[in-house]
């Protein structure tokens, strides 16, 4: 059974200096997702896992993207390829099981430098367009979703190798568009359980999840309007240093900042 806030755990988060720089993120986080598409959590988690700690960060942008894709995610279940959702999603939810113990037994520290470290490589092949343009059979298949469903639980980063494995498949824009939408919601019921499983769910999660959501909402429509008229080239550009910076700001080296 979960505990849910009061008013004493809002007012007690409300009084904190640390709030405003987090939804500072959250909403920075949400222009990302809306004018790229991508990014969010990328942003989201190595920020918020600063301010707060790993657990807070990847518990609120769980409840947070998932409240606020999975209507979008449901109506591309008709449009997705089943048969290439199924197996990986399987495998997905088996790494995530992994991902989860890593958050919750490791220290802090230690996360949030694994964080930015995952970031940081994973930036590389979706900046330079990387595509695995082999076929990849069923060892490839479950290596995708194993590392996708580990780095899920621990970190809440689960897209990139995801995204690389679809976009280098021949399948339509449409299609791999629903697979990926699909497999993320796939991805955010079983967080959702496990998470549960784990008392992650806690007042004071609840309470931020609530505060921050607001604010990574109104920027992923701000973010949608600004993408309009916007060149490929210069929006990508721009979202991928804005992850960059998120990164590097996120390492224990610049706590200072954060104090």
């Amino acid at each position: 059974m979960i505990d849910l806030p009061d008013s004493a755990t809002f007012a007690a988060a409300l009084s904190e200096r640390r709030l405003l720089l987090a939804m500072g993120v959250a909403a920075l986080s949400g222009l990302v997702r809306g004018f790229s598409g991508f990014g969010g959590a990328m942003i989201y988690m190595p920020l918020v896992a600063a301010l707060y700690d790993p657990r807070i960060a990847a518990v609120t942008v769980l409840l947070i993207d998932f409240v606020s894709t999975s209507p979008f995610a449901i109506r591309e279940t008709r449009r997705c390829n089943w048969r290439e959702v199924l197996p990986i999603s399987i495998a997905m939810a088996v790494g995530v099981p992994f991902g989860t113990w890593a958050l919750v037994t490791l220290d802090p520290i230690v996360l949030r430098w694994c964080i930015a470290i995952a970031v940081l490589s994973l930036l590389p092949p979706l900046a330079l367009g990387w595509r695995y343009h082999a076929q990849p059979g069923m060892a490839v298949t479950v290596g995708v979703g194993l590392f996708a469903g580990v780095s899920a639980g621990a970190v809440q980063i689960a897209g990139p190798p995801v995204i690389l494995y679809w976009l280098s498949r021949l399948g339509s824009s449409v299609s791999v568009r629903a697979n990926i939408m699909v497999f993320f919601m796939i991805c955010g019921v079983v967080l959702v359980i496990a998470y549960l499983a784990k008392g992650l769910f806690t007042p004071q999660t609840l309470t931020l999840s609530v505060l921050l959501g607001v604010f990574y909402l109104g920027g992923v429509a701000s973010g949608s309007l600004l993408f309009r008229g916007t060149s490929d080239r210069l929006y990508r550009r721009v979202a991928y240093a804005i992850i960059t910076l998120a990164a590097l700001l996120s390492l224990p080296l610049f706590d200072p900042i954060f104090k």
